[in-house]
């Protein structure tokens, strides 16, 4: 159709790349910058495994479940143990439910 794909997927990786950097530029002078800063994405990936990749309304609800469970852990049991439950969680679900809370059964196409 006159659309060079390869060259807007290149095209869209770099202004992804850009605006990342932009943003940790504004986050860095915004917030003190630590190694240990990048948690967060973790957080944020354990989350969307646990409620379903490729589900909004599953990440959602995944993310809300986890932290309601890192709060419940860290007011019950001790706050030492919240990353250890969230990636037992992850481990778990990954396991039983490979797809997630409500992913989408997806075949692999040849």
């Amino acid at each position: 159709m006159g659309i060079n794909t390869d060259r807007i997927i290149i095209l869209i990786f770099a202004v992804g790349g850009v605006l990342a950097g932009i943003a940790g530029v504004l986050f860095g002078m915004k917030y003190t910058v630590y190694p240990q800063i990048g948690n967060i994405t973790l957080k944020s990936f354990i989350a969307a495994v646990f409620g379903g990749l490729g589900s909004v309304q599953g990440a959602v609800i995944g993310s809300i479940l986890l932290g309601v469970i890192e709060t419940i852990t860290s007011g019950y049991i001790s706050s030492q143990y919240r990353d250890l439950i969230a990636f037992a969680l992850l481990i778990l679900v990954l396991v039983i439910r490979p797809m997630g809370l409500m992913g989408k059964v997806t075949e692999d196409k040849a």
